[in-house]
């Protein structure tokens, strides 16, 4: 049994005590006063928008009414009096135009001679009034009389003579009793009724400040284009001399305007500045004319006609251009064929909403542009028409290879896709093995026609960029005299147009590295998307457009996909005009390749080759069976393009004794067939078949 101690005291150690903090609460906040929240209560409820759009179409229609009466009354003015002549005249004079205000000055003098006129006339009027109104009175009273007489007669009744001049004056009794009745509403309402046709007048011309129209009317329609707006929107361009040439010619600077026309989904008006203004002036303030017409940038075009100290605005219709075209003619119209000599691809739209068709004769095509902006679709619309003509043949390299130019699979003799070194190798050398069919055609004798033969490289700058050499150290790329592909290409722009060789090319974001000069400067069809500065777009479309007015680098990136500036003789531009833009037409990828069915339908058959094929041994009679394809029969001249674009280099040379040598002896010889000279696709198959089963036997022996 264990002790235990147990202590018996208190322990005297104090406990732990837990101190409570007690927080106020907080002190209330002080009352607000009465007035302070009627203060916010009617401020929140003036500035309400249900408030302020009440408050402004009431100040709108209110406005329209003494804007009416304003237009009503300068309007009377204007007739009544020589007002509007001397503003023209003094508009006249302002701008130099010395002829018109003379021509002014001749029609103000004779409206003075009119209205002198007939201000004599009324001295007389009133004799001359009462004069007729007695002999009309009498000859009325006679005539009644001599109609009351022949009732007389016809009745036997006396009485009846008098008929006609009761009744007249029944009539003319019951006249003044509807004017009894009438007469007091009339006054009531007539005022209403003039106040209402004031009201029409000023509402039908926005005749009320820019703040109290409405919003879609202020922002997103834009003000309706008339002459006063295109003037003041001029007055304000920060122009001193166009100012104050305006500010001279009073309230008739409309005089500098010519019509203003409707042109698609927009209007187009010819400007003649005054004397002191230039052209360029204008121009460069485009942003700042668009906002003074309440549109956007992108919705204004100027552009220089011919005539001169003139310059031409387009218009849009606010938020027009952003609506889509319709559908291509190659997507809608299954009948459709092309015509490479004398027809014309349907591309798209211009700006007045007519269709804009592009020539592509015997014309060298270059179009460019950022990334992602159509370029492709844009070239693959005018190959795609241009395949719909069985004559025209293709060399295409595609130097991106996302599979953009797959449906030509077929259709192009030789079709490269790839963006690496050895794709852009391949792509050299194809347009090489042009350069040497271009070289054959040219020796041919004269008057030899051609086929059509397209050299067509989308993605071209990778080509230009590229720095790959061969084993003679010789650039493929670059933009010297030792640089493959760009001597190539210089040597069909030079020389190819002649004898049908022509070179398309897209890029993008061109540069003088990625797009040389002499390249650019060699197409004779130039076209430009959306770019990012004017040294650009004066790279893509030289300097003649872009001073003419062309301004690709004014296009929004992204919003205006598929809209082309275009420099060429081969599209329709107004009159005095260096460029044109053409929203085209947009053809998806499947809709595309339902094109190249239809082209492909159209030929006898085509065999695509992918990779140039190398080497210093070659099988001729192969190669030329392989070219023939799945075809009939092809003339001899088709045969020996389709071998140069297979090697330049074994078959650039060859003539028609060298085929018909190689021929010769195996059965698949060249016969005539409808006056030309052609070879057959069974002839040389059994050709083929003889050689293998003879090659089989020697070597069984």
């Amino acid at each position: 049994m264990s002790d235990s101690v147990v202590h018996l005291h208190k322990d005297t150690e104090p406990a732990t005590v837990t101190t409570l903090t007690v927080v106020p609460d907080p002190v209330p906040a002080p009352p607000v006063p009465l007035w302070v929240r009627s203060g916010r209560a009617i401020k929140t409820a003036v500035t309400h928008e249900k408030t302020t759009t009440t408050a402004r179409a009431v100040a709108r229609h209110s406005l329209y009414v003494a804007g009416g009466a304003r237009i009503a009354a300068r309007r009377t003015w204007d007739g009544r009096t020589t007002a509007r002549y001397e503003r023209y005249m003094r508009a006249a004079e302002a701008a130099g135009n010395m002829e018109a205000a003379a021509e002014w000055e001749e029609r103000a003098q004779r409206f003075r001679d009119a209205r002198h006129r007939r201000r004599m006339d009324l001295l007389h009027s009133p004799v001359d009034a009462a004069k007729g109104a007695l002999v009309g009175t009498g000859m009325g009273i006679g005539g009644l009389v001599a109609l009351g007489v022949v009732l007389a007669i016809a009745n036997k009744d006396v009485s009846d003579v008098i008929t006609p001049i009761a009744a007249v004056i029944e009539f003319i009794a019951l006249l003044i009793r509807i004017v009894q009745i009438v007469w007091g509403p009339a006054l009531t309402i007539g005022p209403f009724l003039a106040l209402l046709a004031l009201w029409a007048v000023g509402s039908k011309q926005h005749a009320a400040p820019a703040w109290a129209l409405p919003a879609n009317t202020r922002s997103s329609e834009g003000e309706p284009i008339t002459p006063s707006i295109v003037v003041k929107a001029l007055r304000d361009l920060g122009v001193a001399p166009l100012r104050g040439a305006i500010k001279e010619m009073g309230d008739a600077g409309a005089s500098m305007l010519g019509p203003i026309r409707i042109a698609g989904c927009g209007v187009e008006v010819d400007v003649t500045l005054p004397s002191g203004v230039s052209t360029n002036e204008v121009q460069k303030r485009r942003r700042k004319l668009a906002e003074n017409l309440t549109r956007h940038e992108h919705e204004v075009f100027i552009t220089i006609p011919q005539a001169a100290r003139t310059v031409r605005l387009w218009i849009a219709d606010s938020g027009a251009l952003d609506e889509p075209i319709g559908p291509s003619p190659l997507v809608t119209d299954d009948t459709l064929k092309a015509d490479y000599a004398k027809g014309r691809a349907p591309w798209g739209q211009d700006l007045r909403g007519d269709a804009a068709a592009l020539s592509l004769y015997q014309r060298h095509l270059l179009i460019t542009g950022l990334s992602n902006q159509g370029k492709t679709a844009a070239l693959r619309s005018l190959a795609l028409w241009l395949a719909l003509d069985r004559s025209v043949e293709f060399l295409m390299g595609d130097l991106k290879g996302a599979g953009d130019w797959a449906m030509f699979d077929g259709l192009a003799r030789m079709l490269i896709q790839g963006p690496t070194d050895e794709h852009v190798i391949e792509v050299t050398e194809m347009v090489e093995g042009a350069v040497v069919e271009m070289n054959r055609r040219l020796q041919a004798p004269p008057g030899t026609k051609f086929p059509p033969l397209i050299v067509l490289v989308d993605e071209a700058q990778v080509a230009f960029m590229c720095p790959a050499q061969d084993e003679d150290k010789r650039p493929y790329g670059g933009s010297k005299a030792t640089s493959r592909y760009f001597m190539a290409v210089r040597k069909i722009h030079n020389q190819g147009r002649a004898v049908n060789v022509l070179m398309w090319q897209g890029t993008q974001d061109p540069t003088d590295q990625n797009l040389p000069k002499l390249v650019r400067e060699g197409a004779h069809t130039r076209a430009s998307l959306a770019l990012g500065t004017e040294s650009q777009a004066r790279m893509a479309l030289g300097d003649k457009a872009v001073d003419g007015g062309a301004a690709p680098n004014l296009l929004r990136p992204g919003l205006d996909k598929g809209t082309v500036v275009v420099a060429s003789d081969g599209i329709e531009i107004p009159a005095g005009q260096a460029s044109i833009t053409v929203r085209t037409h947009y053809i998806s990828t499947d809709d595309a390749k339902e094109i190249a069915a239809r082209a492909k339908a159209l030929r006898d058959g085509v065999t695509t080759l992918h990779v140039i094929e190398r080497g210093e041994e070659r099988d001729p009679l192969a190669d030329i069976a392989s070219v023939v394809g799945t075809a009939a029969r092809v003339r001899t001249m088709d045969v020996l393009t389709r071998l140069t674009a297979i090697n330049g280099d074994a078959y650039g040379k060859w003539s028609f004794i060298d085929l018909k040598r190689v021929l010769d002896g195996t059965g698949a010889e060249p016969y005539k067939s409808d006056g030309v000279m052609v070879i057959g696709r069974d002839r040389l198959a059994r050709a083929l078949t003889n050689r293998d089963d003879e090659g089989s036997a020697s070597a069984d022996g």
